[in-house]
């Protein structure tokens, strides 16, 4: 299979996925805007979330496919298809147990995740009831996760890709049609993720069935195959979901902060999540598979010109959307999200952290390229080492940004900016580790690849800032008028953008890379 074509059928589910993901963000700011419930929601939502990326789309993932490609080159579908039984036995029953004890632990758990919430009962005790609603979400998506790992390995990437789609699809009809029916309405919005889980687990079902690997149950401890996933994942949970960690620790310095802190945060990820998971997550769903079967044949040579691969293509889409994002935030924000209850003041506060958060967008989907370039290699230490050392510097950036700002109503865009910065340190790290190692070594050309793109952003700059006009305006504007005017802005940058490039000797057949097999 063509990578790159490979990539293009991910990224388009992944797109339907983001449009009714801003749907879904759209719907939940004007029917409950910014405010107390939402900031209650975002926070029981935060740590299923992050325990689903830890045991799902995370470090599980990263442990398991290199393993399962492992043994699907080199043993026989018998083995493989009890290596799936035994992994997905001993997950369901690890994170059932994980969630039973997260229903019960509730309160201590969002007193330690958002201690600022202690001081409004209400808010406490609502936050506490939607985590105990949402806790099992855990449950289905790390089977949800180990389904697409095995789809994926064997090229199936369309219905791991659509999936999310069905957790959007649940948010936007609870949200605009159950919501009136729950007391308060917010729960509606909990309800929605263990529903979204339910019909993400069972998509997966038939895809599975069809290629011969559904899982039946077949618990054995002592399993080699199992043991070297559970060895490599443990580690694999802070390597891999550094990020979501210091959103985490970012929402419980944000409990502290002014009401709608958690919301403006929020939004602004969601949109940051655009781009990463169009391009970031998309990469990495492909890249993974394949990198696993060039270290399985000892094609050295192939990995690193694969990497490589990886690279470019990220710096030359990453790049032009962290300066479209960071150029076009407030007709971006006032755009999707300032309607009803969403008001000026929350797209302005929204805004600057957005910005912050643009800094370090190449740096994020960065990372999602070149970590696989080690988890494919079965080296967990190395990506770990380097986690928590952007872990700790994260949470250094955010005392040394967050406290001086905290009395101007601007400190939640320091922990916007310390996440960001501390996504461009872990890809730094990453890609020196790699290049020390002599596991990646640059293709030439590099030189002149940069100053085309340098150019090419240059012009993409010119015309969004010229275009955009006078952001104050965005706020007084009707919505066909924000819709017409950023449309325009998007189409037409992307035009000037990628035809610069061509004119630069840019082709299309110069990123076509097939995939190993």
């Amino acid at each position: 299979m063509n990578l790159l074509r490979a990539l293009a059928t991910v990224s388009a589910m992944t797109l339907l996925s983001r449009i009714l993901g801003f749907v879904r963000d759209f719907v939940i700011a004007r029917t409950f805007g910014a405010g107390m419930a939402t900031d209650a929601f975002f926070v029981a939502f935060r740590l299923p979330n992050l325990l689903r990326r830890m045991f799902a789309e995370g470090a599980f993932s990263q442990a398991f496919v290199p393993i399962l490609a492992e043994y699907r080159n080199r043993r026989g579908p018998e083995e493989t298809h009890q290596l799936v039984n035994r992994v997905a036995t001993l997950l369901s029953l690890v994170v059932a147990t994980i969630s039973v004890l997260g229903i019960l632990a509730s309160p201590l758990i969002i007193y330690v995740s958002a201690p600022g919430f202690a001081a409004d009962a209400d808010k406490f005790a609502l936050t506490v009831k939607l985590t105990r609603i949402t806790f099992p979400y855990i449950l289905f998506m790390s089977l949800v996760a180990l389904a697409g790992g095995v789809l994926n390995t064997w090229s199936r990437f369309v219905i791991p890709a659509f999936t999310p789609v069905l957790l959007n699809l649940s948010f936007i009809g609870m949200a605009l049609f159950a919501a009136p029916w729950f007391d308060p309405p917010v729960l509606a919005l909990a309800w929605a993720v263990f529903i979204g889980g339910v019909l993400q687990l069972l998509l997966q079902l038939r895809p599975l069935a069809r290629i011969g690997l559904l899982p039946r149950f077949d618990l054995k401890l002592s399993d080699p195959g199992v043991r070297r996933i559970m060895t490599l994942m443990l580690p694999a949970m802070l390597g891999v979901s550094v990020a979501q960690i210091s959103l985490l620790v970012n929402t419980i310095f944000a409990s502290f902060l002014q009401s709608g802190s958690v919301s403006w945060l929020y939004f602004a990820d969601r949109l940051m999540e655009f781009p990463a998971g169009l391009l970031g997550a998309a990469l990495g769903t492909i890249l993974l598979p394949s990198l696993s079967r060039l270290h399985a044949g000892g094609k050295g040579a192939e990995f690193s010109a694969t990497l490589d691969w990886g690279l470019r293509l990220t710096l030359m889409l990453t790049l032009p959307a962290a300066l479209a994002l960071a150029i076009l935030a407030t007709p971006l924000i006032s755009t999707l999200f300032q309607h009803g209850a969403f008001g000026a003041d929350d797209v302005l506060q929204t805004r600057l952290a957005l910005i912050a958060y643009s800094v370090g967008l190449t740096g994020l989907i960065a990372v999602k390229i070149l970590a696989p370039g080690f988890y494919a290699r079965q080296d967990i230490r190395t990506p770990v080492k380097f986690a928590l050392i952007t872990l700790t510097a994260t949470q250094l950036m955010n005392l040394a940004f967050v406290l001086p700002l905290k009395h101007t109503g601007l400190a939640h865009t320091g922990l916007a900016l310390s996440i960001g910065l501390a996504a461009l340190l872990n890809a730094g790290m990453l890609l020196h580790g790699l290049r020390a190692r002599a596991i990646y070594t640059p293709k030439p050309g590099w030189t002149g690849f940069a100053t085309r793109l340098a150019v090419a952003l240059a012009m993409l700059g010119c015309v969004l800032w010229l275009g955009m006009g006078v952001e104050t305006a965005w706020l007084e504007r009707s919505s066909p008028e924000r819709i017409l005017h950023l449309t325009a802005l998007v189409c037409g940058g992307a035009a000037v953008y990628f035809a610069t490039l061509f004119m630069l000797g840019f082709r299309l057949r110069d990123f076509r890379r097939q995939a190993a097999e």
